[in-house]
């Protein structure tokens, strides 16, 4: 059984040659290839050469089995003694060779060392077979009890359960992890069973038993794969296809041969039915959510341990549901259902993907810790150990020296191959499976780098396989290449997700993917910089898919004329979602626009210029109310309402099919019996609603009427009828109406007839299906959450005068409960209201990436900006009150503050610009990040009057400047805008400083002492 080719002849020589005479009374042939002596004298080879010998000589020869290496072969048939010894054992024949309980025992006695239980003696000792044919009779008559046990059919039957592809195949996976598992080398084409993977399995149950390997773990992503839907159709079609295979044997069998034809035999309906079983009722065909761009994006990386060959969620235990180590940059620990299928189904990480085997992959960057011997990879370099040359053994260089451009020359003079540098991240990614990765030590993404690459710690967070540990960077093999790689989409759009709680940030992912696209989407102001990529691959965007201009735009189609000529972009309009929100697409570019390929010309529902745009900013407060924030309520101001921020737009279908009944087909139609004229304004000739109208509980959208049987008639009908004879019809209005609760304006018609639609169900002769769209307010009882998981219901709109309201008038727009923050431990959303604040009064957008966001240290240094930004605006608009007053100005023909400044601004900015004790020094990069900044041409370090009253960011971060320089700060060193291109030790001496200055000033204002400045500040 071990050495069975397709040409035992030759192993016979071949175990002749080895044996010499052993083997008495059988006549050995001499070889007719010399296949068996090359074998032979490979043996002196290393175990890896052996094998390559061993197949480039046999396997090529006898593709039936892949025979066992060379190692096995010395074990069995190497032995001089085991003539000596045959008679007095039990033999095991097949395929022309005889194997004894003593080879057995021999095979595998490199793994059974147990002295006090040997499994394989043990097995002998247990087994009543006294050799292979009683062994595989007993094996037939236990699995098939009422067949003929003959010793042909017993083989057999053995042969085709385990050896023959059609009944039992591996599959490339299958093949791929047992030579993984086993060490094995055989040939990927190879999907049955051979006799050296038996072999080799047995090796593998003895170590394991006796506890030198680690038995499998069945909850780790190396040993789970995914199942794609092509595997999945795959499957149903093999079904439908055997299922015909069936069909037509029986039809050969049963019809005359001379009148057979394909077409007499084949029948598609098996395979047809097997594929509508299964996009009709298997558990994992689902209709898309289509909530939000979001929810479709999620729903397609979704990952489910349920379904058919899954498991049931009744019986899935706590071990399933868990997270595992092999999770890491695979499966997200966050996202998952808070229900019955809690760990069951979960979401693809950020960068994870499935490969070629089913099993998902995660990126790493290569750790490389020498370079090869060349000027132009070591120059720049820091060695990482003594440097010796190998001749004469001369000190070259010590460790930790950089290699400039004269000692990488002097360096790549010596006989030597490699460098040895100090560890860096290199640019090479590789893809790694979670049995691969098992063996390797990895860093974390946010370990700290220079600009060089190298790592600045000698111990870093690493970890290997299960084990999380501080380690020396001279173990690293890999380095994460995100911090977010670890999560998926929806959780790496919560900023300041590492400050929550996992429970609470489990919720906020999974309310993302339930918000209601608004009518007015606006992109957050604290993102994480996913949002554009998010909004990219939902596929609901309109993308350039080439370079080009915008010929024309309207609100259903853009044309854009690029090299190949005119590309045509079809707008979709108020199409309806499975679940009844409003997918309308909106041109964001102009006609003569210059577009790049990749660019975004429409935004969808829920996006904002390209960028995922699930809610509002609004400004918060965290306070009791009056007890009408108690138990997680929500108060909204009137404003959030009067201004429309929270409207949406919602579809719903409504259907009426016109049947051919016993009495008669029903008609639609606008001859409706007993309904005024009033009622059917808004129908057209064939009594069906037109576009456009306004429709209201119980009118009538589509005018049917039904034939109705002598029975039916009332007794006042029957009068009628006895007196106008057949001019009262025996119809019945049967019209569509609008239901009670519901209200809209009609959007969309369209009309099915059995002569264009052949789908139609049996007995239906036409069916309209009519879109309201209903435009609805945020109200009381609807449900609000944030991206942290902190979620209630509207208690009460409070009318705008009863809100709260800042020390400068602003009403606060939404009114939060500060008790629901210290038990849910969702910090992060203090630290995204805190910034949020300070980045909408600097006018700038904050991107948090997730395990990779904007520190404390950093969130007040912001708001110091913010609050010196206030306080200059502040000044500036006391002081242009009284210049006016001083310069003779009417005060009572000036409207407001915002034109009192506007007057002030210039004159003021000029007797600063001419003050030659004062140097005035600005950001570089003040205009950047405001509005038109990128479009405004002209100096950036002077100043653009003309902005000045068009763009009021830039009017505040231009007086917040000038206003420190006149206080004796140099603005420079103390303002960080957008794209700021100083590296980031002088940012965060700059954030200090700008700490520094607001303390200060604070202190002023309270009539505290604050300590002189000491040279520039």
């Amino acid at each position: 059984l071990l050495l069975g080719t397709a040409r035992p002849d030759d192993w016979r020589a071949l175990h002749g040659t080895v044996l010499g005479n052993a083997l008495e009374g059988i006549e050995i042939p001499e070889p007719e290839t010399n296949e068996a002596i090359q074998i032979l004298e490979a043996t002196a080879l290393p175990i890896e050469a052996q094998n390559k010998v061993f197949y480039d000589n046999v396997y090529q020869e006898f593709p039936v089995d892949p025979p066992v290496t060379i190692r096995y072969l010395k074990a069995i048939v190497g032995r001089s003694s085991m003539g000596d010894s045959m008679s007095n054992h039990r033999e095991w024949k097949a395929y022309g060779r005889s194997v004894t309980d003593e080879e057995l025992t021999h095979l595998f006695q490199g793994v059974d060392t147990m002295p006090e239980h040997s499994y394989i003696a043990a097995t002998i000792a247990r087994d009543p077979s006294k050799n292979a044919e009683e062994a595989v009779l007993e094996f037939f008559k236990k699995m098939r009890p009422g067949d003929p046990s003959t010793l042909e059919n017993a083989k057999g039957y053995l042969t085709a359960l385990l050896f023959v592809r059609r009944r039992y195949n591996l599959a490339r996976v299958g093949r791929y992890k047992l030579n993984h598992r086993l060490g094995l080398d055989q040939p990927r084409e190879y999907l049955v069973l051979s006799k050296l993977d038996l072999v080799k399995v047995i090796e593998h149950m003895i170590l394991v038993n006796n506890g030198v390997e680690d038995p499998d773990d069945i909850d780790d992503l190396g040993n789970r794969r995914v199942k794609t839907v092509g595997e999945l159709i795959q499957n149903q079609l093999r079904i439908g296809l055997l299922r015909m295979e069936r069909v037509v044997r029986e039809r050969m069998s049963t019809r005359d041969p001379e009148q057979l034809n394909p077409l007499a035999l084949m029948n598609v309906r098996p395979v047809v039915a097997a594929i509508r079983e299964f996009f009709g009722g298997s558990q994992l065909s689902q209709f898309m959510d289509q909530t939000n761009p979001l929810a479709e994006l999620t729903h397609k990386r979704r990952l489910s341990a349920l379904g058919p060959g899954g498991l049931r969620r009744e019986r899935a235990g706590f071990d399933v549901r868990d997270v595992h180590h092999s999770h890491y940059g695979r499966i997200c620990p966050i996202e998952t259902p808070e229900g019955p299928n809690i760990g069951l189904i979960g979401s693809l990480a950020t960068y994870g993907r499935v490969n070629e085997y089913g099993f998902i992959e995660t990126p790493y960057r290569r750790v490389i810790r020498a370079v090869p011997n060349d000027p132009l990879y070591s120059e720049g370099k820091t060695l990482r150990q003594d440097l010796v040359d190998p001749r004469d053994g001369r000190m070259v260089a010590k460790a930790g020296t950089e290699i400039s451009a004269k000692l990488a020359k002097e360096i790549a003079s010596l006989p030597l191959r490699e460098i040895p540098v100090r560890p860096m991240a290199s640019q090479e990614i590789l893809y790694l499976p979670a049995d691969v990765e098992q063996k390797y030590t990895i860093v974390q993404a946010n370990a700290e780098l220079n600009e060089k690459g190298e790592f600045v710690h000698d111990r870093v967070s690493v970890r290997r396989g299960k084990d999380f540990l501080m380690g020396s960077i001279e173990e690293v093999d890999f380095m994460d290449v995100s911090p977010k790689q670890i999560v998926s989409v929806s959780a790496a759009l919560i900023p300041f997700l590492e400050h929550d709680d996992a429970n609470r940030a489990l919720m906020g992912s999974n309310m993302q993917r339930q918000a209601v696209p608004l009518l007015r989407p606006e992109a957050p102001i604290v993102g994480t910089g996913m949002e554009f990529q998010a909004a990219l691959d939902s596929g609901q965007v309109v993308i350039a898919e080439e370079d080009g201009v915008v010929v024309s735009v309207t609100s259903e189609r853009i044309v854009l004329k690029g090299k190949g000529g005119e590309r045509l972009y079809e707008l979709r309009r108020f199409n309806r979602s499975n679940q009844g929100t409003c997918i309308d697409q909106r041109p964001i570019v102009e006609k003569g626009q210059k577009v790049r390929r990749g660019e975004v010309l429409a935004d969808s529902s829920s996006t904002d210029h390209g960028e995922l745009a699930l809610g509002q900013n609004v400004l918060v407060a965290f306070l009791s109310w009056e007890g009408g924030n108690y138990e997680d309520a929500v108060l909204i101001s009137e404003e959030l309402v009067r201004q429309d921020m929270f409207n949406s737009v919602h579809i719903e279908k409504h259907e009426v099919e016109a049947r051919d009944t016993k009495l008669g087909p029903e008609e639609i139609t606008r001859d409706i019996p007993n309904v005024g004229e009033e009622a059917l304004k808004d129908l057209d000739e064939e009594g069906i609603v037109r576009i456009g109208a306004e429709v209201k509980p119980g009118d009538i959208l589509v005018g049917k009427i039904t034939p109705k049987g002598e029975t039916d008639l009332s007794p006042e009908e029957k009068l009628l009828r006895a007196i106008f004879g057949e001019k009262a019809r025996e119809v019945k209005d049967s019209s569509l109406r609008l239901p009670h609760g519901e209200k809209g304006k009609v959007v969309d018609i369209k009309v099915f007839t059995r002569d264009q639609d052949r789908e139609l169900p049996a007995g239906v002769e036409k069916l309209v299906r009519v879109s309201i769209a209903q435009r609805r307010k945020i109200t009381e009882g609807d449900k609000m959450a944030g991206r942290h998981g902190n979620k209630g219901v509207i208690s009460k709109v409070v009318p705008l005068a009863d809100m709260p309201f800042l020390a400068d008038g602003t009403p606060i727009q939404l009114i939060l409960n500060p008790l629901g923050v210290p038990g849910r431990m969702n910090i992060g959303q203090i630290l995204e209201t805190h910034l949020g604040w300070a980045a909408h009064r600097l006018g700038f957008r904050a991107l948090c990436p997730v395990f990779d966001g904007a520190r404390e240290d950093e969130i007040t240094a912001e708001l110091a900006r913010a609050w010196l930004a206030d306080l200059a605006w502040k000044e500036i608009t006391a002081g242009a009150w009284a210049w006016l007053g001083e310069s003779g100005h009417d005060l009572s023909t000036i409207r407001d503050d915002q034109e009192a400044r506007l007057l002030y601004l210039e004159p003021w900015l000029k007797d600063l610009q001419a003050e030659p004790s004062l140097k005035i020094s600005l950001p570089a990069t003040l205009t950047l990040g405001t509005k038109d900044g990128a479009r405004s041409g002209g100096d950036q370090k002077g100043v653009q009057g003309e902005r000045l009253h068009s763009d009021l960011v830039y009017a505040r971060r231009v007086v917040l400047s000038y206003w420190l320089a006149e206080k004796g700060y140099r603005p420079d060193e103390l303002l960080v805008f957008e794209n700021d291109p100083r590296p980031t030790a002088e940012t965060r001496q700059a954030d200090a400083l700008a700490r520094e200055a607001c303390l200060r000033f604070w202190l002023g204002q309270r009539g505290y002492p604050a300590p002189e400045l000491s040279g520039p500040a």
